[in-house]
């Protein structure tokens, strides 16, 4: 790993996904997942859905050329899958994040990304992020559903600086 802005990238995308995995898991049955108390809109099943979709859309074919389609109304509409069908859904978006930044030369990260994105062009390094920020703000959203639904306050180390690849500081320069 170079560290170049896709390799950081990758490790909080890829960390966000495990957590939101964690999350999913830790629901005691399939159909608190998709509960929706009221003043709560999504629930985590739809939350996971649109998070897969929306990286497995941006990054894995746009970018990585995977071939995935995506259809964010079914992101929207679909209900009552088990949280090991959520689980599947979760294993792929890595996987395709994964094959999306590999195939992504440092050079494009200045470049216009390929889509126009709400009818503005944007650089692929602002839209990289941007998709890290959302996946994050969205995390959040469940993990609350979670504590909601399940009235549990029991963390699931949900964003955790342990999973960030540690490095070596020699005599006060990182090595």
């Amino acid at each position: 790993m170079n560290d170049g802005l896709a390799d950081v990238l990758r490790v909080l995308i890829i960390r966000e996904l495990k957590a939101l995995d964690r999350e999913i898991a830790a629901y005691p049955d399939d159909e608190s997942v998709w509960r929706t108390p009221p003043g709560i809109s999504n629930s985590t099943g739809t939350l996971a859905l649109h998070m897969a979709g929306n990286l497995r859309h941006f990054i894995g074919a746009v970018i990585g050329k995977t071939g995935y389609v995506r259809n964010r109304d079914a992101e929207f509409s679909t209900r009552g899958l088990s949280r090991n069908e959520l689980l599947s859904v979760v294993t792929d978006a890595i996987g395709d994040v994964e094959r999306g930044l590999d195939a992504l030369p440092d050079l494009w990260m200045n470049e216009v990304y390929p889509l126009p994105i709400q009818e503005r062009r944007v650089r692929t390094a602002q839209f990289l992020v941007h998709l890290s920020v959302h996946l994050g703000y969205h995390l959040g959203q469940v993990d609350y559903h979670r504590r909601l639904v399940t009235q549990s306050g029991e963390t699931v180390d949900t964003i955790s600086v342990k999973e960030l690849p540690g490095v070596q500081v020699m005599r006060g320069s990182i090595e």
